[in-house]
Order: structure tokens, then sequence, then C-alpha cells
């Protein structure tokens, strides 16, 4: 965590590289937090599996009426992984991006 302060706080840039390395981080940081947020959305979006108090009452839902949840529910679910599947991507990408100079210096 101290690399990624150390990156976004310094104002002492000496080659084209180092400003290439905050720029590719900071894009990075930003497309993290994007799919992020939009990942906690689509979880806070969907339906809970639990049917709850509505079990006791009985009540009757058409086929149509299940069909059409569970496929606005499946869309939310595909959306939901692809958006962790790109910020583990991202997150990968961020430290591979972190330790490139470590490796070259």
């Amino acid at each position: 965590m101290l690399n990624l302060f150390n990156i976004l706080a310094d104002q002492n840039v000496l080659d084209g590289t180092e400003v290439a390395y905050k720029i590719v981080a900071g894009i990075l940081i930003g497309l993290m937090a994007l799919c992020a947020i939009l990942a906690i959305i689509f979880v806070l979006l969907q339906p809970s599996n639990s049917s709850g108090i509505d079990a006791l009452g009985g009540s009757s839902e058409t086929f149509f009426g299940k069909n059409k949840g569970k496929s606005i529910e499946a869309k939310l679910k595909k959306w939901t992984w692809i958006c962790l599947v790109l910020l583990a991507v991202f997150a990968v990408l961020f430290y591979v991006v972190l330790e490139l100079p470590v490796f070259f210096s």
C-alpha cells in the first residue's frame, strides 16, 4: 500500500518510464474502482434467494413471472461475475506494473 501512495504522491519525475508507470497505475486504480462499484450495485440489485415469510402464506406465482425474474437474476449474476473477474485481472496487472521497475533496476 505504501508503494501506491509513493506512486501517486511523488512529484519528482526523472524520466518518461516513471511517468508511464504512474499513468498506467492511475488508470488501473480507476478501472478497479469502477469494477468494484459496479459489482456492489449488481449484488444489491439481485433478489434474495430465500422465500422468507412468503412461504407461510402460500403465495402463488405464474410460470411467466418466475421465468422473467430468473432471466433478470441470471443477467445480474452474469454481470456480477464479469465485474469481479475484471477486478481480479486489474488487481494482478496493477501488482505487475508496480513490480516491473524492481525487476529491471
